[in-house]
């Protein structure tokens, strides 16, 4: 199995990105407006807008809590989420849902359930430094996958968010996956390079749905 790295990333503040206040220390964010939760109601219907309410709640349920803490419950809270394709749920190949998206048709992949993970952790004040949407292969599967890396420390073995094996894990222990690139921010490099990754050449634009979802993130 490749070396799970840790990968430096420049800064880049998603909270503006979701459209979320500037809130003191321990105060939770509002991270769905009353807006986005009767648009969702009106068009998908009563539990659409439950489910967003849910995440509000879960936000304000763990703004003050270990980090160990929000990992787990924000892991369970989206894994919960339905599993569906992206050409079955959207008539898309390849569609990265907003959280709001995801939630409010009740609906996601892989790529989805990471991206939802990644901005809620963000939200509750993990550093984006310790987190990585990572792309694997799997192994049992034999297909490309997504999952969320968690670094305790600059040094640590990342810890592995996935909802295929819902148990959060050491990377060393999740000898089933094969990372293949990480990013986040402004970043992309490739996991497979020794030291601390080998920084790919025009960052995420490389990753156009990443750049589209950001688009739609900022225009919600």
């Amino acid at each position: 199995m490749k070396k799970w790295f840790r990968l430096n990333a420049f800064a880049y503040c998603f909270i503006s990105v979701l459209g979320l206040a500037w809130v003191t220390a321990g105060e939770a964010p509002k991270i769905v407006s009353e807006k986005e939760i009767q648009n969702a109601t009106q068009k998908y219907g009563v539990f659409a807008g439950r489910r967003l309410q849910a995440w509000q709640q879960l936000i304000n349920d763990n703004i003050n809590q270990p980090e160990d803490v929000q990992l787990q419950n924000v892991n369970n809270f989206f894994n919960d989420v339905k599993f569906i394709s992206d050409i079955q749920h959207w008539g898309q190949n390849d569609y990265w849902a907003t959280p709001i998206e995801l939630l409010s048709t009740d609906g996601g992949d892989c790529e989805d359930y990471t991206i939802a993970k990644y901005f809620t952790l963000k939200a509750l004040g993990v550093s984006e430094k310790k987190l990585y949407l990572t792309y694997v292969k799997a192994i049992r599967l034999n297909q490309a996958h997504m999952v969320l890396t968690y670094f305790q420390t600059p040094k640590s073995i990342p810890t592995v968010l996935d909802n295929i094996n819902k148990r959060i894990l050491p990377a060393t222990k999740r000898k089933d996956l094969v990372p293949i690139y990480s990013f986040n921010g402004d970043g992309l490099w490739l996991a497979r390079q020794r030291g601390k990754g080998k920084s790919v050449s025009g960052g995420t634009k490389k990753l156009k749905a990443w750049n589209n979802l950001l688009k739609r993130l900022d225009n919600q």
